[in-house]
């Protein structure tokens, strides 16, 4: 069943989102508001997914989360921590990879435990068992021109995972692949979540995604965001990606959700 209101902070959460709003300054000097007040809390190891129409301020929270912009009013916790700067125990999964082009595969994805003073021989191979979880075993010296889409990104996301984090943001991590390699890379991920059930917030325009990875989906408004619908996910795990959309309650959890967007959208016609 749909609650109307993101559940309420808890001190326990992993990730806390109190009574937030976001302005910006346009180019023309106008003050626009891109969140509305906004609460929601995330408990240690749960999957939760934000969907919503462009521009309703779903990046913005994660930006937020990940120390990167400053609210204009409210708060955000990690482990009870404001987050007031990026944190060590906070990972980014980006739709853009940002592999570095004259790194090598391993190279790159051992950046992050480089930067943290790891040894080499330990932190290379740390970097092989990932590339092995996601599939990328003989790509270990390849560079980034030499790896398709799909490959760059499943590198992106081992890169992040190397450096353990305990909370991991991602904004639209598979939107540019193709639909083939889309579907693959969601059942490599949910297969790799299943293991640490590290606590996840994926932003996401597509709502079959949000339902075939998350525990719990929120549906924001057009802007100025808020909360129209905070949405449990009550289908097994472990999942099969492939077959679980054939489920007659997969299809009535994307048709209700569906719903809720689409009155939001037909607001900003």
């Amino acid at each position: 069943m749909a609650n109307q209101q993101g559940q309420a902070s808890d001190g326990s959460a992993a990730i806390q989102v109190d009574r937030v709003e976001q302005e910006f300054v346009d180019r023309s000097g106008r003050v626009v508001r891109a969140l509305e007040e906004t609460s929601f809390s995330v408990p240690r190891g749960q999957f939760l997914a934000v969907i919503g129409p462009s521009g309703c301020g779903k990046t913005t929270v994660l930006n937020m989360l990940a120390g990167l912009l400053r609210p204009t009013m409210g708060s955000v916790r990690i482990h009870g921590e404001s987050v007031v700067r990026p944190r060590r125990d906070v990972g980014y999964v980006s739709a853009r990879d940002g592999l570095l082009p004259w790194r090598a595969t391993r190279r790159n994805v051992a950046l992050g435990l480089e930067l943290r003073g790891m040894p080499r021989a330990e932190r290379l191979r740390r970097a092989d068992e990932l590339l092995s979880i996601v599939g990328l075993t003989g790509f270990e010296v390849a560079y980034r021109s030499q790896l398709s889409q799909g490959m760059r990104q499943r590198a992106a996301i081992a890169r992040t995972l190397a450096i353990d984090p305990q909370v991991l943001l991602m904004d639209e991590p598979f939107a540019a692949l193709d639909a083939q390699t889309k579907i693959i890379l969601q059942q490599q991920f949910a297969k790799i979540w299943e293991n640490d059930r590290k606590t996840v917030m994926l932003v996401t325009h597509d709502i079959e995604e949000a339902v075939l990875l998350a525990d719990r989906v929120i549906v924001f408004s057009a802007r100025p965001g808020r909360i129209l619908v905070d949405q449990n996910v009550d289908l097994p795990r472990p999942r099969d990606i492939e077959s679980l959309r054939f489920e007659p309650r997969f299809r009535d959890l994307t048709h209700e959700l569906w719903n809720a967007l689409r009155s939001s959208i037909a607001r900003l016609s």
